[in-house]
């Protein structure tokens, strides 16, 4: 039977751990407040624009610009958004379980990573997978600058024909305790077809289609770059406040059962003691 002591310790190690997942929900529910506020100013914007892009280049000729021109599927760029930190429950796992699926059903073709965060580029570089970019440590004060940066190194890598395709993998924010991990192609620019009951009828383009295109296409790659940075930054944030309330309730949980242990310990201590004196006495 373990002594007191040990006990004692082993709460109060328990206790302070308790602390510290206590401080760190309360940090990531403040976080994830304002990473909600972001999000949803965003998506809006993100929605809409990806809609008119789409209606536009669905009439569109590909050769008005470069971002609109199918080449095939053969090499693809799968771009991998993770956390840069642990200790948010499965959100990088999940993540980093459908990459991988995606690259082993992609095993015909050339497929290449680009790698934002941390946890997905230590675990992919590990396996000796192809990497064609790394960006790590962007979460910490996210700004449209940043995506923007992205941004156009996937749409030079593009258009200097280093890839046929160039997809987005990230978790969806949904709610505190749902993400939603997904697979969106950002380049080329997807085109819908028409529905039946919309004519197909051309816009007027002022001052031309090239100058329109040139403005706008590059904007709508930026914004769904950004969306996605902070789909997954609300998504990390949530799923950290959740993971970390769990352990806080199964802290308290533990100090209950240690602290009934520990009373039966010392009750069983004290009933020895009083059965040694009674006997002495009694002898």
């Amino acid at each position: 039977m373990p002594a007191l002591i040990d006990i004692r310790r082993r709460i109060r190690s328990v206790r302070n751990t308790q602390q510290i997942t206590r401080a760190m929900k309360m940090i990531s529910a403040a976080k994830l407040r304002r990473a909600q506020e972001a999000i949803f100013a965003a998506r809006p914007y993100a929605r809409l624009m990806l809609q008119v892009l789409n209606s536009m280049a669905t009439r569109a000729a590909p050769e008005h610009h470069p971002l609109l021109q199918d080449k095939g599927d053969a090499r693809q760029l799968l771009v991998v958004i993770t956390a840069d930190k642990g200790l948010c429950g499965g959100f990088n796992a999940n993540i980093i379980r459908l990459a991988s699926r995606i690259i082993e059903q992609r095993r015909d073709k050339t497929v290449e990573l680009g790698l934002l965060g941390r946890k997905g580029r230590d675990h992919f570089r590990r396996r000796h997978l192809s990497v064609h970019s790394e960006h790590v440590g962007i979460f910490q004060a996210l700004t449209y600058a940043t995506a923007q940066r992205i941004a156009r190194e996937l749409i030079e890598a593009f258009v200097d024909d280093r890839f046929d395709e160039i997809h987005l993998v990230f978790n969806e924010f949904k709610s505190v305790i749902q993400q939603r991990v997904v697979a969106e192609r950002l380049l080329p620019i997807e085109k819908r077809s028409l529905q039946p009951t919309l004519p197909a009828f051309d816009y007027i383009y002022e001052p031309s289609p090239k100058a329109i295109f040139d403005n706008l296409l590059p904007r709508h790659v930026e914004t769904q770059v950004f969306r996605a940075l902070l789909e997954s930054t609300a998504a990390e944030h949530g799923a950290r406040m959740t993971a970390m309330d769990a352990a806080t309730n199964n802290a308290a949980e533990m100090i209950d059962r240690l602290t009934l242990h520990m009373n039966k310990v010392r009750q069983a201590a004290i009933t020895k003691e009083i059965i040694e004196v009674v006997s002495g006495a009694a002898s």
